[in-house]
């Protein structure tokens, strides 16, 4: 039986315009997206599937292309619209982030650095530019590693954080492992930025490590 016959307050579309999209399960929002199914599968049926071929809806935003597009019911164009939806999300959460002070906002600056960086497939080293309201003035990727490392010169951030007339950065990396836990380098980074920055009267207020959770320098007492 197709969704269309389904009881009006079961029905995935229907049940979020009358809830909310907070009551649907991650099949359910994703059989919204997916709109339709295939042969022998609806929309909810494909949705439960891809959930569980992808390893929850984290694995499939996450999924390169050529992967994502060998899925059933999938394809270049769902590709391009979920990627889309991922990057209206992020851009979202920025707009949020620069309407206030990221200081005053600690839970919305952790999910903007955790949307931008926590899928990264290789270690990227970036930082948020505030002005001296510490309101958002961008985000800028700084460096790109292998898996594990990222060369990060501290001339490079002074000069970013000059052009970009900051007067306070939080600096952020990415741990690919998923493990936030900062390392000895990590640390020792952070100990030589704050002293390149400070000879220009830049301060760091925060050094943030994503994986799947975040570790702040800050409320560690390391800074």
């Amino acid at each position: 039986m197709g969704i269309r016959q389904w009881p009006e307050g079961e029905r995935p579309r229907e049940k979020l315009l009358a809830l909310g999209a907070d009551h649907l399960s991650d099949a359910e929002l994703l059989a919204v997206f997916l709109r339709t199914g295939v042969a022998g599968a609806s929309a909810v049926d494909l949705a439960r599937e891809l959930v569980a071929r992808f390893d929850g809806l984290r694995g499939l935003l996450a999924a390169d292309a050529d992967t994502f597009c060998a899925a059933r019911g999938l394809g270049a164009a769902k590709y391009a619209q979920l990627q889309a939806v991922v990057e209206l999300s992020r851009r979202h959460l920025a707009e949020e982030l620069q309407r206030g002070d990221a200081l005053r906002d600690p839970a919305g600056t952790r999910r903007y650095l955790q949307a931008r960086l926590r899928d990264e497939p290789r270690e990227l080293f970036g930082m948020l530019l505030l002005d001296n309201q510490h309101r958002v003035i961008a985000f800028e990727a700084l460096a790109r590693g292998t898996i594990d490392a990222a060369a990060v010169y501290p001339r490079e951030v002074v000069r970013c954080a000059l052009g970009r007339n900051a007067a306070a950065v939080i600096l952020a990396h990415n741990h690919p492992s998923g493990v936030a836990e900062p390392s000895a380098a990590d640390r020792d980074l952070t100990e030589r930025l704050i002293a390149a920055l400070r000879t220009v009267d830049i301060r760091v207020l925060d050094h943030v490590v994503v994986g799947d959770d975040c570790v702040s320098f800050a409320e560690r007492g390391w800074l």
